[in-house]
């Protein structure tokens, strides 16, 4: 039998940047500045040096700020929820080489609403609609 077919009652595996998303989570209900100490003890389970590892990980994705204390970091949250997404959408388009033609796609791709927030944001002293 295939040990991979029936995982049983044991841990379940994370999927794909789950713990990323729950350490920023909590850095983002942190109080202010907070050491990586602070973010394992709310998240109760996991290994310090898991917590170092995705802080230092998504300090490298400049999702996190991080300011010297000692011989240790404290650290924040360096967007909020929206400024991640965005970043995240920067990120897939810088590893594309044909930009014109993702950014194309995905403009023809939005919903009319979506569209027109678009406009506004890119010519904010216009009216709205070309009127």
């Amino acid at each position: 039998m295939d040990a991979t077919a029936d995982r049983g009652p044991g841990p379940r595996k994370r999927g794909r940047g789950e713990l990323e998303a729950q350490v920023l989570a909590t850095l983002r209900l942190a109080p202010g500045p907070v050491t990586a100490g602070w973010v394992r003890e709310q998240l109760d389970g996991l290994a310090y040096s898991t917590v170092i590892t995705i802080l230092t990980r998504l300090h490298e994705k400049h999702a996190v700020c991080r300011e010297r204390a000692g011989r240790s970091f404290l650290w924040t949250p360096a967007a909020d929820e929206a400024g991640l997404a965005a970043l995240r959408m920067r990120r897939v388009l810088e590893g594309q080489e044909d930009r014109d033609a993702v950014l194309a796609s995905f403009v023809t791709a939005l919903t009319p609403d979506d569209e027109r927030l678009l406009r506004r944001l890119l010519n904010p002293g216009q009216a709205p609609d070309g009127e």
